[in-house]
């Protein structure tokens, strides 16, 4: 017999998150995650992937996938420190430091993983993390895991990150202290002022940790938002997806040769989870050679997201202070940010609400991603649904 304990938990708690406009209901696509998607029969526009670039259902991709498939099988087989390196894997390494600008890099199952490896495998007990309070949960989770002292600074507040350094290092308690930041936060869009952090690791020797998971493929012509600033010698950790621009699945940190050599013997995903499958590997490759190639959809991406921005605050909808093509609607509160994630929907596009504990309660949002597979007429008709139920529900006038 299961638990009665248990049960009384997981009811109670499930039903106070829909109570409050905070439980996720998952639809499952019956198409490709494309800019337009099936979901029970209807067709949708799709505002809310991360495929940025529109590469997850590129062609190329899939040929190289294939391919690997054939040559490779459906699996690496091992761990890559026993026998699951293939020679595909030194290669997308390879393509990963040129795509960066970097000494080396190692490719990780996830970019949750990139975080809950490289964090730990450098920091301890022994050391500081100063943390962006609106850094990604697998920041947090992995600056955890390295049992540092955390120090949250106020996001992107300059003043208060150096005055918290500076204190750290004056108080000499700790070995090591480090400065971790998204390279571009992905609920509003805004990008880690870099030059500035750079700055005050200088002045008081601080480790240097980019998470650039929505940077790359987006800013610095798709190099990322180091590149974007002319700081790849001066970032310690570039940590990366391929899930997102790159259109595949999987992870990587990039940074000097000794880093990736520590890495490759100390962090703990690399070392006990089975690598990325050859298909998956490929297809990265693939899509790494496309970006080093031409700028052509990074432009496209940026075109289409101006467009939308344009569009939506035209017609009065709180789109916050994004930088990227990211572009979030601001309603407030969590059950009417809800209900109208749940009417766009009904009228025909995709753009999920985020809610707490994503974001601040209070915040809810919709959150809107042009891509560059969309088309004008797509956002276009986007536009015109969003002015049909904003003005329903009173969020716009």
């Amino acid at each position: 017999m299961s638990s009665q304990i248990l049960e009384q938990f997981l009811t109670e708690n499930l039903e106070n998150l829909k109570g409050k406009g905070l439980y996720n209901v998952i639809d499952p696509l019956e198409s490709p995650n494309g800019p337009v998607i099936t979901i029970n029969g209807h067709s949708l526009i799709n505002l809310s992937s991360n495929n940025y670039l529109g590469l997850a259902t590129d062609d190329r991709l899939k040929k190289a996938a294939a391919d690997a498939l054939q040559k490779f099988g459906v699996g690496a087989g091992a761990v890559r420190t026993i026998n699951g390196t293939l020679k595909l894997h030194v290669e997308l390494e390879e393509k990963l430091a040129e795509f960066k600008h970097t000494e080396a890099a190692i490719a990780y199952q996830s970019g949750f993983n990139c975080n809950m490896a490289a964090i730990s495998a450098v920091m301890d007990q022994n050391d500081a993390i100063l943390s962006d309070e609106l850094n990604h949960a697998s920041i947090i989770d992995g600056c955890r895991l390295s049992k540092a002292k955390i120090i949250r600074y106020h996001h992107s507040d300059m003043k208060d990150l150096r005055a918290k350094a500076k204190e750290a290092k004056e108080s000499g308690k700790y070995n090591k202290i480090m400065i971790i930041t998204d390279g571009v936060f992905s609920m509003d869009g805004d990008i880690a002022l870099l030059p500035e952090i750079v700055k005050i690791a200088e002045e008081f020797d601080l480790i240097t940790y980019v998470d650039d998971a929505h940077g790359s493929g987006v800013l610095g012509d798709g190099a990322g938002t180091v590149k974007h600033f002319g700081l790849s010698d001066k970032i310690d950790f570039q940590i990366g997806t391929l899930s997102k621009a790159i259109g595949v699945v999987g992870g990587y940190v990039a940074g000097k040769k000794n880093l990736i050599d520590w890495l490759k013997v100390r962090s703990r995903p690399f070392l006990f989870s089975t690598s990325l499958t050859p298909a998956d590997v490929a297809a990265s490759i693939r899509a790494i050679e496309i970006l080093l190639e031409s700028t052509e959809l990074n432009q496209k991406l940026w075109d289409n997201g101006r467009y939308l921005k344009k569009g939506l605050k035209e017609l009065g909808f709180n789109i916050g202070n994004s930088e990227t093509p990211i572009t979030p609607c601001i309603i407030g509160e969590e059950t009417k940010s809800q209900r109208f994630s749940k009417r766009l929907i009904e009228e025909g596009v995709y753009a999920k609400a985020i809610v707490f504990p994503t974001v601040p309660k209070g915040t809810g949002r919709v959150r809107n991603m042009p891509t560059a597979a969309h088309t004008k007429d797509m956002l276009d008709q986007a536009i015109s649904i969003y002015e049909k139920v904003g003005r329903e529900m009173g969020i716009i006038r």
